[in-house]
């Protein structure tokens, strides 16, 4: 045993209790540096936090969409629980408790009141063109899970041969308005640009490539001129207008590669109403 140790037991008055404890445990486990192993844990801490934070972060936005679409589920039932509170409190908790998990379990099996709400819809291409014909705006992203997991600060269009939506904008004789959204790519990053989850997207259609990020930074959302309907364009040709047009406004209000810390920076800068 340690002379630490040793003047433990003799009863030195200055050694606290734990502090004799903690010595004698080093002494029977063999380690006599514990202070540099807490120092190295300390050390990782510091180095792991930061990044296990920026992978919780879009965790966060999950839970929010996830609490989001409870809250609508029981705002559908108001009129109900207001009654039943008005007759019995107690009556008044357990349908507020059957509603939270009935709502939970439709959140968990379907996320169907959120999408009834913001009005999204799952395809088919028939489904858009009902919902321009009748006089509604549509929002599309023609690079869709493939641009969202493997496009990179670099901002490159993730199409493909993708026309689609250009063939629903000639269906519905509708203008196409072109929009970018500057910095979205240092809000959230993934590790799409690593080659193994780009080879199980592509070969398994998984989408498991970590996104990370749910950074500040400051966006900003720019629209386009629209692109107007015209009959003798194809629907290739229509897609490569959309996508020449989409790429002026990234060159035009993207700085290339972008930075998190830049567009950490740019909240407190302030542009020209013009712009």
């Amino acid at each position: 045993m340690s002379n630490e140790s040793e003047s433990c037991w003799s009863g030195n008055g200055s050694v606290g209790v734990l502090t004799c404890l903690l010595l004698a445990w080093e002494d029977w486990a063999g380690l006599g540096n514990l202070e540099d192993y807490l120092s190295f844990l300390e050390y990782l801490l510091w180095v792991f936090t930061p990044l296990a934070i920026v992978f919780i972060l879009p965790f966060l936005i999950v839970i929010l969409i996830y609490l989001s679409i409870l809250f609508l589920h029981v705002y559908k039932r108001k009129n109900q629980l207001r009654e039943a509170y008005s007759n019995n409190l107690w009556d008044g908790a357990r349908k507020t408790l059957a509603t939270l998990w009935d709502g939970h379990g439709a959140i968990w099996h379907g996320i169907k009141p959120l999408l009834e709400v913001f009005s999204v819809i799952h395809g088919p291409q028939e489904e858009c063109v009902k919902a321009l014909r009748s006089g509604h705006l549509l929002g599309i992203a023609p690079g869709g899970v493939r641009e969202a997991l493997f496009s990179d600060e670099t901002y490159p269009l993730v199409w493909g041969k993708r026309k689609g939506f250009a063939q629903v904008a000639i269906d519905s004789k509708v203008p196409i308005i072109p929009m970018f959204t500057q910095n979205v790519r240092e809000g959230f990053r993934s590790l799409g640009t690593l080659r193994f989850f780009r080879w199980v997207y592509e070969r398994f259609r998984l989408p498991i490539a970590p996104v990370y990020g749910g950074f500040p930074v400051k966006f900003r959302t720019y629209l386009g001129d629209p692109i107007p309907y015209d009959p003798k364009l194809t629907a290739a040709e229509l897609a490569e207008k959309v996508q020449a047009a989409v790429q002026a406004l990234i060159d035009r209000h993207q700085k290339i590669p972008g930075n998190i810390l830049r567009a950490l920076l740019e909240r407190f800068h302030t542009r020209p109403k013009a712009e």
